[in-house]
């Protein structure tokens, strides 16, 4: 019973993402006869270790009768843009890298992943976005930067 437990445990941990996005919205990029349009969507989310930190990824999504029934794989086309919204608050010390949002972009073993990554010498957060596949790795990438900075009064 604890195998199945701990295997039920592991699997559920793999597919939940490290942050939770909010949809801004989608633009169509081609009209579909069948099926939902293709699109371009753009979400954000707020890092969940730093705080005044939020990002918007822009995700192209499949249409037709794949995306309509949530079996397309997307294409690995995104882009990010991370801002300091407030206070930089860091509590404890950040790792070297850590995931600070992942979303699945097909029914099986496709992610976008955005890997935040700290460099002390810059004093600057890295935000770096990839298209991930689990047997097959993807080279689509994209990256923005955060140079920690007082805000307002601070």
């Amino acid at each position: 019973m604890k195998q199945k437990f701990a295997y039920c445990a592991l699997l559920f941990s793999f597919w939940t993402p490290a942050a939770y996005s909010e949809e801004v919205g989608c633009v169509m990029t081609a009209w579909k006869l069948i099926g939902a349009n293709h699109k371009v969507c753009v979400q954000a989310f707020d890092d969940p270790k730093v705080q005044g930190v939020t990002c918007h990824i822009s995700q192209a999504k499949t249409g037709g009768l794949k995306g309509t029934f949530g079996v397309a794989e997307d294409p690995s086309q995104f882009s990010i843009s991370c801002q300091q919204v407030g206070p930089i608050v860091i509590n404890g010390k950040l790792p070297e890298e850590e995931t600070a949002f992942s979303e699945n972009t097909s029914l099986l073993f496709k992610e976008t992943r955005v890997s935040r990554l700290f460099d002390a010498k810059r004093n600057t957060l890295i935000y770096l976005a990839i298209s991930r596949k689990l047997i097959e790795g993807a080279p689509a990438s994209s990256i923005s930067t955060v140079p920690i900075k007082p805000w307002g009064s601070q």
